[in-house]
């Protein structure tokens, strides 16, 4: 298996999770809060998407899809374009609001742009030095796999917001 091949399958993982968490929910399913302060899903599959969109069109330097695209448009969120959600308020997460199909639609371009950019890695390029603010400084391989990581993370934390959304609302 090639580095391409695994980090594929990874990305193609965290898709088929985030379309079975977001499947049929609705807008005020995807805003729950299970607590005062807590996540919504919709924050949490935005944001996930916000992140790896970000890191990975940095190290593939190419602008962001959310611009590129349009998504930043779409959404119409009341914060600053370049916003990953990293360090929100309470406040900042509630603003987060959007249908599953666009949380999707984001998600699924994001994910082809980083399967386009995943597809041209080879195992030497995983030593490539990507951002130097770090001691150790960070490589390429560590920086996909910490945005794999953050994505799995997150989609089960929505996926697990879901199975409390639908008890609640049974």
């Amino acid at each position: 298996m090639t580095p391409a091949e695994l980090l594929t399958d990874g990305f193609d993982r965290v898709l088929d999770d985030l379309e079975r968490t977001l499947d049929g929910l609705t807008v005020d399913q995807l805003t729950h809060r299970a607590s005062g302060e807590a996540n919504t899903i919709a924050w949490l599959a935005w944001h996930l998407t916000r992140v790896q969109d970000d890191h990975i069109a940095d190290v593939a330097g190419r602008e962001q899809v959310w611009t590129s695209q349009g998504y930043a448009d779409r959404f119409a969120l009341p914060l600053d374009v370049g916003d990953t959600g990293f360090g929100h308020t309470s406040a900042q997460v509630a603003v987060v609001r959007a249908p599953a199909a666009l949380l999707l639609d984001y998600y699924r371009a994001t994910h082809a742009e980083t399967l386009a950019f995943v597809a041209t890695v080879g195992e030497a390029d995983l030593d490539r030095i990507v951002d130097t603010r770090w001691d150790p400084p960070v490589t390429l391989g560590v920086r996909l796999v910490s945005v794999m990581n953050d994505d799995t993370q997150h989609v089960g934390q929505a996926a697990y917001l879901r199975g409390l959304v639908e008890s609640d609302h049974r």
